[in-house]
């Protein structure tokens, strides 16, 4: 195990060599995207070199207690050489496991910052709360990361929660942490909008896109017509007053299809207009991308057929019951009793599980 770990390892030592060299090269530089390639390779290679170093000297500290207690006549010495190796080899499959995990290629969407859409599913008003109630979890959970969050579009139930809510969400590996999230989420409750007490089941689709970076979409800003409105509903006197609202008009020719289609965004998030135009530009790379990367996001769910990422929107993958105070995740049969302190945001552990499993998948296909 030892021999083929380390000559894993040995291979990459001269790629990282090269990516060193590389990105002090001005023609590199110069390629802003190559560039920003090979620095994200660089630094996912120095923390294997990292992981390389810790695991070449606790195999020494294990030759070397070995050693000691094979030669040593002074019992003192032997103990110590005792402690050593019994401390080292417990650490030895654990920074095994972790360079293997290191070494499963990652997904390069992974450290993008997302856009995220809730909508209330099947179930009426009680589906509307359950996207509200579901909102609220990751924005407590957002909080927890440090992460912001930024509401780009929303349209609220008629009892409260929201019958559709877009946002944005920014900060570290955002997308490889939340990407877990897509598909169907469930609720059994007595909805407060029932008045002879029997329980319901609800659903709210939620849906995780790697926000796209510039220049990976080509979009032709020429082409874009803008139309700017009064914002109404609530804000005091000034919102209806100025004309802070955008509207964005822009062809596309819609690859699945061939045919062109006209995409209608609207942003009326912020009393300030060119804030506006910059998120609903924003959200227009960000949907001509999903739709341009779903065969790409196809081939790879084809290639990975995992059970926890797919993507499939239409799949149910965790019920919330609240008579038993307990979630279900279904694709992994992850289920914690915490209800409130889910809601409440604590889902990192839900997360973790979610993680492991995909990186068991992942180290199956690779033969680590």
């Amino acid at each position: 195990m030892a021999n083929n770990i380390l000559e894993k390892l040995d291979g990459l030592e001269a790629r990282f060599e090269e990516v060193g060299t590389l990105i002090t090269d001005p023609a590199v530089i110069a390629d802003q995207q190559r560039y920003v390639k090979l620095t994200k390779e660089y630094k996912d290679l120095e923390d294997i070199m990292k992981a390389k170093k810790k695991y070449v000297a606790c195999l020494d500290a294990i030759k070397e207690a070995k050693d000691v207690l094979a030669n040593e006549k002074d019992p003192d010495m032997k103990e110590l050489a005792r402690e050593e190796l019994s401390e080292n080899e417990e650490l030895q499959p654990k920074l095994e496991e972790e360079i293997k995990i290191a070494l499963v290629p990652k997904d390069p969407e992974d450290a993008k910052n997302v856009q995220m859409e809730i909508r209330a599913g099947t179930g009426g008003d009680e589906a509307a709360l359950f996207a509200g109630d579901l909102f609220n979890m990751y924005k407590r959970y957002c909080e927890k990361k440090g992460w912001k969050l930024s509401v780009t579009d929303a349209n609220p139930g008629t009892v409260g929660g929201y019958k559709e809510i877009d946002f944005a969400v920014e900060g570290d590996n955002v997308y490889g942490t939340l990407k877990y999230e897509s598909g169907v989420h469930r609720v059994q409750r007595v909805p407060a909008t029932e008045t002879q007490g029997r329980m319901h089941t609800s659903a709210a689709t939620v849906a995780v896109l790697p926000e796209a970076e510039k220049f990976e979409v080509h979009i032709n800003e020429g082409d874009i017509k803008w139309d700017t409105f009064r914002s109404s509903g609530a804000g005091g006197q000034n919102v209806n007053k100025v004309s802070s609202g955008v509207r964005l008009r822009y062809p596309w020719k819609n690859p699945e299809t061939g045919e062109v289609e006209e995409i209608l965004i609207e942003c009326t998030e912020t009393r300030d207009q060119p804030k506006n135009k910059e998120r609903a530009l924003s959200r227009l790379y960000t949907y001509i991308y999903d739709h341009e990367h779903q065969k790409y996001v196809d081939d790879i769910s084809n290639r990975r057929r995992s059970l926890v990422s797919t993507g499939d929107r239409s799949a149910k993958i965790r019920t919330y019951n609240f008579p038993q105070g307990r979630v279900t995740d279904h694709r992994i049969g992850y289920t914690t009793h915490d209800l409130q302190g889910f809601l409440g945001g604590d889902i990192q552990d839900m997360i973790d599980a979610l993680t492991v499993a995909e990186n068991a998948e992942k180290l199956k296909e690779s033969e680590l």
